[in-house]
């Protein structure tokens, strides 16, 4: 009589779909980030049966579902992520900075915005104010804002990055095709950034960091919006010194060395919710 034996394997279909599930959640925070391929093979189960799991998963808030994979919440906003995952992290914190910095901003101003889901979610708590004029290089932030609360709305031009859909260019206008530029000026700038730490404000992209800084440099008061995951970070292209900032949105105390950096540099510190 022959007998037969069966090979054991790591996690495969004879687990129980808790299980399974649980591994699954384990194995999205450790990578960060990973595709449906990868956790199918990895499980040996279908990519339909990954797809109903990340989408559970997604809902229990255990994970975020993305387009053809996951990524974990622990990820925070990593630098030059798709635009699509970006708003799916961090929305709470996003929305309360976005709330709190809407009322830094009065009726019938002149406001630059950046680019970035934070700034999408300060855009969308623009609504009960009137006569704003806006100019941003945000492609879809235009979407967020209220009609009621814009008397004009401006783009400013320049290459398409198409990973955060918004435009890197002067800051400045052309009345007409082969007019010269125009110098512009706004009452306050909205600027949402990749990481702060006590050297200053950073991003990813050394286009974005002279639109940033030119943004605020064009504008008589700063703000700058970023949530507590991107504190003591330093990211490739400095935009500034803490100093260039009026006020800091964010929706978590700074640590000590941070807070007391920014306190230094006489930045006024608004922390969301605080009371």
């Amino acid at each position: 009589m022959t007998s037969r034996t069966t090979t054991p394997d790591k996690r495969k279909d004879r687990q129980l779909p808790a299980g399974r599930k649980a591994d699954l959640a384990a194995y999205v925070a450790a990578h960060g980030q990973v595709t449906v391929a990868e956790l199918s093979e990895e499980f040996a189960v279908s990519i339909d049966t990954v797809r109903r799991d990340l989408d559970r998963l997604n809902a229990e808030g255990r994970l975020i579902r993305t387009h053809g994979g996951a990524v974990s919440n622990d990820l925070g906003t990593p630098p030059d992520q798709g635009l699509g995952v970006r708003m799916h992290i961090r929305t709470a914190e996003k929305d309360a900075i976005g709330a709190a910095a809407a009322k830094l901003v009065a009726n019938e101003s002149v406001v630059f915005v950046n680019a970035g889901t934070t700034t999408m979610a300060f855009a969308r708590h623009l609504r009960d104010h009137h006569d704003l004029t806006i100019a941003t290089n945000s492609l879809v932030l235009p979407a967020e804002l209220s009609a009621g609360a814009i008397r004009e709305l401006f783009l400013f031009g320049g290459s398409v990055r198409t990973v955060t859909q918004a435009t890197t260019g002067p800051v400045s206008f052309r009345p007409t095709a082969d007019g010269p530029a125009m110098d512009v000026q706004a009452d306050i700038a909205v600027i949402a950034v990749g990481a702060i730490s006590s050297a200053g404000f950073s991003t990813s992209n050394l286009g974005d960091s002279a639109m940033m800084a030119e943004m605020m440099k064009h504008a008589n008061k700063s703000a700058v919006l970023v949530d507590s995951s991107k504190f003591n970070h330093r990211l490739f292209a400095l935009i500034g010194r803490l100093d260039t900032a009026d006020v800091i949105v964010t929706d978590a105390a700074p640590p000590r060395e941070l807070a007391e950096a920014i306190d230094a540099a006489g930045v006024e510190l608004i922390v969301a919710g605080a009371t």
